[in-house]
């Protein structure tokens, strides 16, 4: 195991127990049967999805920015738009949500994932941290080769001499000097 690896593995205890910890309040102290419950728990799930992703950083290399584009706003919608459709009241937004699911043929898809709401909000917080990367990693330099202390560097062979182009010939003088043998 590398040492980046040892390095990581607290760090993603640490990003699943905050996870955790926001999982069980979601869960064991928020009504969820209201509309600013449900919206509350799911807020927490986000986080918790959000913790843990962002436990996963490498800190090195990442995503293209393209990714928050492609891989997060595609997320961000789909999933939205299931979590709003199911919340517990019909108010506007869910109403609405049901209403144009039903008109272009996804409501039976929107109820089926909608059994699966924590995991669509723990996957935007995820796939938000995911798409953060390239911003919070910066590239490293390579090192630098250890030397021992009583280790002789290596000579170097001084560098070739680059050939220069010779200079222009000067024009030999054309007319009554030049003579024609």
């Amino acid at each position: 195991m590398t040492l980046n690896g040892v390095k990581r593995v607290p760090i993603t205890l640490l990003g699943a127990a905050g996870a955790g910890a926001l999982l069980w309040l979601a869960a064991a102290h928020v009504d969820r049967s209201t509309t600013g419950g449900y919206w509350a728990a799911t807020g927490l799930v986000v986080a918790a999805g959000l913790v843990f992703g962002l436990s996963q950083l490498r800190g090195a290399g990442g995503h293209p920015p393209a990714m928050f584009l492609f891989g997060f706003l595609p997320v961000l919608i789909v999933a939205g738009w299931v979590i709003v459709g199911m919340q517990p009241s019909s108010n506007w937004f869910a109403h609405h949500v049901r209403s144009w699911s039903g008109d272009i043929g996804v409501g039976s898809v929107m109820r089926a994932l909608g059994t699966w709401v924590g995991v669509l909000a723990f996957g935007i917080g995820a796939t938000l941290a995911a798409a953060a990367e390239p911003f919070g990693s910066r590239r490293r330099r390579p090192a630098e080769p250890v030397r021992q202390e009583n280790e002789v560097p290596t000579p170097q062979p001084p560098p070739e001499p680059v050939p220069q182009p010779d200079p222009k010939p000067e024009p030999e003088p054309v007319g009554e000097e030049t003579l024609v043998r």
